[in-house]
C-alpha cells in the first residue's frame, strides 16, 4: 500500500507537469497566431467600415452643398431678379421685389444665419437676419467688400461661386455678422444674361445644424479626429483645431490623393494614426478621419489577454482535477468543516453535500437537518414580526380610500385654478403627490424618488412656516440612483421641523446631504436649531437598543426608532442611525452599507 501510495503521488506530479506543459504550449501558440491575425483583421475591418461610412456621409454632405447651389439659382425668375437689381436704386417696386425674394429664400430653410445681396454698381448690400424674434431686412454700403478674398475668388470662379470657411481665425466675412455662429458661407455671382457682366453677389451664411446632423452618423471615439476639407484642402470642419494645425504643419493634406477613397499611415510624435479618407465624386470634397492604431489594436490586445486568462484557468482546472482524485476521501470532510464554519459565523443557509451512506454522509445529513430546523425557527420568528408590522400598516392604509382622496384633491385643485388661487392649487397637488408616494406599496425606492417627495413635502411645510424654513441639497447625480428605504429622509426632516423649527421663532436651515465613504453611503439631515438636551439624546439612543415589543407608541422619538429598526432589518447590523447634537444644531446621519439590500 505504501509503494502504491508513493506511485500515486508521483503519477499526480507527472500528470500536473504534463497538463501544464501542454496547456502552456497550446495556448501560447494559439494566442500568438490569433493576435497577429486579429491585428491584420482589425485594420482591414476598420478601413472597410470607416470607408463605407465616410462614403455615405460624404455623399450626404455633397448633396447638402448641392442644395446650397440650387438655393442660390433664381431659375425661371432670373431675368426678373436681374431687372430688379439694375433698378432697385430708383424703383421702389424693384427694391421691394428684392426684399421679398430674400425673405422667401430665408424662410425656405431653417439652417440659415443670414442672407446678403451685394449690388456691385451701388456698393450696396441688402441683408436679412433674425433679430430677437423678428426677421429684419436691412441695407448698408461697404466698398471694401470687393477687396475681400472670397469676393475675388467668386469673381474668378468659372461657375460663379465660392465657399468660405470660418474654421481659420483670419476668415473675414466682410459683412456685420458673427462668423463664430456660421458653419460656412456660400457666395453666388449673379450676372447679366445679355452682357455676362456681374451685377450682384448673393451670399448665404449657414449654421451648423444640418452639418452636425449629417456628421453625427460617423462613429467617433475618444482619440479619433474628423476633418471636412474643400477640394483645395481648405478646412470647413475640424473636431480639434489644435490637431488640424499640427496636421497642416506636417502637410498631411498634401498626402491625400484624388482617388475616391484611400488610406495612409501618419505619425505624430509617438502616436501612430491610420488616416482613412473619402473624396466626393461630384466636387471633390474630402472627409478625413485619423484613427489611432492603439484603438484599432485594442480588440486584438484584449483577445490576447483573454486567451492567456483562459489558458491560465485551464491550467488551474487540470491541477484541480488531478489533485481531486488523490483527495477524494478527505474532500467530504473538508466540505462539512467549511459549512460548519459558515454556520458558526451566522450564515444559516450552510448545507453540506451528502453522498453515499458512510459515516461522513450520516454526519452531513444530520448537520443539514439541524441547519434547516434553525432556519425554520428563525424564519418563523421573523415572519411573525413582519406579519404584525404589515398588519398595522395595512390597517392604516385601509382607513383611507385613495381613489376618493385623489378625486377630491383633484376637484379642489381645479376649483382653486378656476379662482386663480394658484398657491392653493400647488399645495393640493403637492399633497396629492405626497399621498400617492406614501401609499405606493414600495419599501425600497430610488433616492431621486425620495428627494422628489421631499420637495413636495417641503412645499407644504413652507406654506405653513414661510421664509423661516430654508432647505439646501448636496446630492450628486450619481447618488440619485441609490436605493434607500421609503420615507427615510422624510423621517429625519420631520424630526428637524419638530425639534428645531417648531421650538424657535427664527429662520431654520435644513441641509440634506449624501456622500460615499469606503464602506458606507452616508445620508445626513442637519439643522441649525437649538439641539437635543444630553438627557433627551441619551434617551433616544437607549430606545434604539430596546426590544420592538417594549417600545411605547407615544414616545416622541418613535419615528427615529422605527427608522433604525427598518435599517437593521433591511441592511443588517452594519447599518446605523447616528445623532450628533449641540447648541449649534442637530445632525442625523444614516449609514447604509455599500451594496444595498444585497449586502445582507
Amino acid at each position: 500500500m505504501a509503494i502504491l501510495e508513493r506511485m500515486s503521488r508521483r503519477l499526480v506530479n507527472k500528470l500536473i507537469l504534463l497538463f501544464t506543459t501542454i496547456i502552456i504550449l497550446v495556448v501560447g501558440s494559439l494566442t500568438f497566431i490569433s493576435y497577429q491575425m486579429l491585428q491584420k483583421e482589425s485594420v482591414t475591418n476598420s478601413i472597410e467600415s470607416t470607408s463605407n461610412n465616410l462614403l455615405l456621409v460624404n455623399q450626404n454632405m455633397e448633396d447638402y452643398l448641392k442644395g446650397m447651389e440650387q438655393l442660390s439659382l433664381p431659375q425661371i425668375r432670373y431675368d426678373e431678379i436681374t431687372y430688379a437689381i439694375m433698378h432697385e436704386s430708383e424703383d421702389y417696386a424693384s427694391k421691394m421685389y428684392l426684399e421679398n425674394y430674400m425673405r422667401g429664400l430665408y424662410y425656405s430653410r431653417d439652417d440659415l444665419e443670414a442672407i446678403y445681396l451685394y449690388v456691385i454698381k451701388e456698393n450696396k448690400y441688402y441683408s436679412i437676419t433674425q433679430e430677437n424674434y423678428n426677421i429684419t431686412v436691412r441695407t448698408g454700403t461697404d466698398p471694401a467688400i470687393r477687396k475681400l478674398p472670397w469676393y475675388e475668388k467668386a469673381m474668378a470662379s468659372p461657375n460663379n461661386r465660392s465657399y468660405q470657411s470660418f474654421v481659420e481665425p483670419q476668415s473675414d466675412p466682410g459683412y456685420p455678422i458673427a462668423s463664430e455662429n456660421s458653419f460656412m458661407a456660400y457666395h453666388r455671382v449673379l450676372r447679366s444674361i445679355v452682357s455676362r457682366q456681374p451685377q450682384a453677389v448673393l451670399s448665404f451664411y449657414f449654421d451648423s445644424s444640418v452639418r452636425d446632423e449629417i456628421l453625427k452618423d460617423i462613429p467617433f471615439n475618444e482619440g479619433q479626429h474628423l476633418m471636412f476639407l474643400s477640394p483645395d484642402n481648405e478646412p470647413f470642419y475640424t473636431d480639434d483645431s489644435g490637431f488640424y494645425e499640427r496636421a497642416s504643419a506636417a502637410a498631411l493634406s498634401d498626402k491625400l490623393t484624388s482617388q475616391p477613397n484611400g488610406q495612409l499611415t501618419w505619425s505624430e510624435g509617438e502616436q501612430k494614426y491610420l488616416v482613412v479618407y473619402d473624396v466626393g465624386e461630384q466636387e471633390g470634397w474630402k472627409l478625413v478621419k485619423p484613427i489611432p492604431y492603439s484603438q484599432i489594436y485594442e480588440a486584438a490586445t484584449t483577445t490576447r489577454n483573454i486567451s492567456f486568462s483562459i489558458g491560465f484557468l485551464f491550467l488551474l482546472l487540470s491541477i484541480i482535477i488531478v489533485t481531486y482524485f488523490s483527495n477524494a476521501i478527505t474532500k467530504p470532510l473538508q466540505k462539512l468543516s467549511y459549512q460548519m464554519n459558515r454556520f458558526s459565523t451566522g450564515v444559516f443557509d450552510a448545507e453540506a453535500e451528502v453522498r453515499g451512506r458512510d459515516e461522513i454522509a450520516y454526519l452531513s445529513r444530520h448537520f443539514n437537518q439541524m441547519v434547516r430546523r434553525t432556519n425554520d425557527l428563525i424564519n418563523e420568528r421573523y415572519k411573525m414580526k413582519l406579519a404584525q408590522k404589515n398588519a398595522i400598516l395595512k390597517a392604516l392604509e385601509a382607513e383611507i380610500n385613495p381613489h376618493f382622496l385623489y378625486n377630491a384633491l383633484q376637484a379642489i385643485s381645479t376649483k382653486a385654478l378656476k379662482n386663480e388661487r394658484y398657491d392653493i392649487a400647488d399645495m393640493v397637488d403637492a399633497l396629492a403627490l405626497t399621498l400617492r408616494y406614501c401609499i405606493s406599496g414600495k419599501d425600497i425606492v430610488q433616492a431621486r424618488e425620495e428627494l422628489k417627495h421631499i420637495e413636495n413635502y417641503m412645499s407644504l411645510q413652507k406654506a405653513r412656516f414661510g421664509s423661516r424654513l430654508q432647505v439646501t441639497y448636496e446630492w450628486e447625480d450619481s447618488l440619485k440612483e441609490l436605493e434607500i428605504p421609503k420615507l427615510s429622509i422624510q423621517t429625519l426632516v420631520e424630526n428637524s421641523i419638530k425639534h428645531a423649527l417648531e421650538k424657535v421663532s427664527s429662520t431654520i436651515t435644513i441641509d440634506i446631504r449624501a456622500r460615499l465613504t469606503d464602506s458606507h453611503t452616508a445620508i445626513s439631515v442637519k439643522d441649525n436649531g437649538p439641539g437635543f438636551t444630553p438627557d433627551r439624546l441619551e434617551q433616544v439612543r437607549k430606545s434604539f437598543q430596546s426590544d420592538w415589543e417594549d417600545r411605547e407608541s407615544k414616545d416622541e422619538s418613535i419615528g427615529l426608532v422605527n427608522l433604525n429598526t427598518r435599517l437593521k432589518l433591511l441592511y443588517g447590523e452594519e447599518a446605523e442611525l447616528l445623532i450628533r447634537t449641540d447648541k449649534t444644531g442637530t445632525e442625523m446621519e444614516m449609514l447604509l452599507p455599500r451594496g444595498g439590500v444585497s449586502h445582507v
